[in-house]
């Protein structure tokens, strides 16, 4: 496969006034064919370094009008380099739309949740010999074949103005977890890492005011060593649960080199959920052990116990594993998975790796991100603007910025939740993140008191009659 295919160009243009030519304020479909042409001019650039000259379209297809006022997000992919040609697919969505609807302002527009594909094209680019400068700047090829169609595949794209200035985020709801204590950082490392039960509760009740609707839950023992004791995780959990509403979910990980038996014990207190490694990795200077034995173990474990497990992904690799387990009947919809990124040893924190990351799950699975150290901050908003969800706190980064350590892992969460808010995301609170889940709401602690007295009452009766 030649170097360039795969490279990939994405432009936004506000469809104007001015570019409307027929009646309805339609706008004409030449205007889209020129901003092919644009993205095709990029593409050569980054590419060969010049902006070479647009031979001729193979094939083109108009699906949607578009109208003044539209925002279309013109994409471009080389799919095959020659000597001298560079075949192109093309794509044109609309990600903004007026209203037009009598009773409503004329200003009035929507930012499309699902984009609206207006227009698909072929085209063919030639750059002559002499002008081939070849900068640096060119994408590897795809792992994947390049497509034969307009049906653009999902790399990460080159957006023109560059992605942290041009975002629309989905409009979607967002759960934010709060990962308090962990297996591996110290009270050395940062005196606000909670350790007792009472401690570990009004961290989370923290977390929750601060917008987390999960927990993500290790426990220590006194002298601050990791552990999976079923004994501390029902402490822990019923501490939580007396003071907060949030989702419990246990780790299965525990430490580098605990047992499957070991690892498995907070199963053993039923919680709400649970994660499931899906892969063996170096992780730092140790190694994490996941066998395919120990995964299928562990996910018929998690099962039995009622949880909802959360697919943790510390490689591409690791979601093919998970999504084996469906095939065999171990999982169930609905998935979740977790990506893990920036382990020293696991796979990469970067948006490309992301990406692509996203693109390997299935239809209608749910995504979050946890990103370890100074790649915390930055990959969870990548995340929350890709439409995933996210994870912080104090297990994965102990700092609020650059030699300032959090206090807690509550600031971590109210930071995280800022940034969703300000780009139009919707922070849920427990019972929300419950349903999308799939975990079955929750009995307030005095219902189920209650309940348990009347079945109690009833016992009595019986017996006596």
């Amino acid at each position: 496969m030649s170097t360039g295919v795969g490279l990939t160009v994405t432009l936004r243009v506000r469809m104007g006034a001015h570019d409307a030519h027929y009646a309805g304020e339609l706008c004409d479909g030449a205007r889209i064919l020129a901003l092919f042409g644009d993205v095709a001019t990029e593409l050569l650039i980054r590419l060969d370094g010049d902006e070479g000259l647009f031979r001729a379209y193979e094939a083109v297809e108009f699906l949607a009008p578009v109208r003044a006022g539209d925002f279309i997000e013109a994409t471009g992919v080389v799919t095959k380099v020659g000597a001298t040609s560079r075949t192109m697919a093309f794509e044109a969505r609309k990600v903004v739309a007026s209203v037009r609807e009598a009773g409503v302002a004329a200003s009035a527009a929507d930012a499309l949740a699902e984009p609206v594909i207006v227009c698909r094209a072929l085209g063919t680019c030639v750059v002559p010999k002499e002008l081939q400068r070849r900068p640096r700047l060119v994408l590897p090829a795809l792992s994947a074949p390049p497509p034969d169609h307009a049906q653009l595949p999902e790399p990460r794209p080159i957006i023109t103005p560059p992605p942290r200035i041009l975002v629309t985020p989905p409009q979607s709801a967002l759960i934010l977890t709060a990962a308090i204590v962990g297996a591996e950082t110290t009270r050395a490392q940062t005196p606000h890492l909670p350790i007792t039960a009472r401690e570990l509760a009004e961290e989370a009740a923290r977390c929750r005011d601060a917008g987390a609707s999960v927990i993500h839950l290790h426990v220590r023992n006194p002298d601050g060593s990791p552990s999976q004791s079923r004994a501390l995780f029902a402490e822990a959990i019923a501490a939580i649960n007396e003071k907060t509403d949030v989702i419990v979910q246990t780790s299965t990980g525990g430490a580098v080199g605990m047992g499957a038996d070991e690892r498995a014990q907070p199963l053993l207190c039923g919680p709400e959920m649970a994660t499931l490694n899906c892969g063996t990795i170096n992780f730092g200077d140790g190694i994490f052990d996941n066998t395919r034995p120990l995964i299928r173990d562990m996910a018929a474990r998690i099962r039995a116990a009622g949880s909802v497990a959360e697919l943790e992904c510390y490689e591409v690799g690791h979601i093919h594993e998970a999504l084996s387990l469906v095939a065999e009947g171990l999982l169930a919809d609905p998935l979740h998975f977790q990506f893990v990124l920036g382990v020293p040893g696991g796979i990469a924190a970067r948006e490309d790796v992301l990406r692509f990351m996203i693109s390997q799950i299935p239809q209608g699975a749910t995504w979050g991100v946890a990103a370890v150290g100074r790649h915390q901050r930055p990959m969870t908003e990548l995340a929350m603007q890709l439409g995933g969800h996210a994870r912080v706190g104090l297990e994965d980064n102990i700092y609020l910025d650059k030699g300032v350590l959090a206090e807690g892992s509550a600031p971590l969460v109210a930071r995280a939740a800022a940034f969703a808010r300000s780009i139009g995301r919707e922070v849920v609170e427990p019972e929300r993140a419950r349903q999308l889940l799939g975990i079955r709401p929750r009995v307030p602690a005095a219902q189920a008191g209650a309940a348990q007295a009347g079945a109690a009452g009833g016992g009595s009766a019986r017996a006596q009659g």
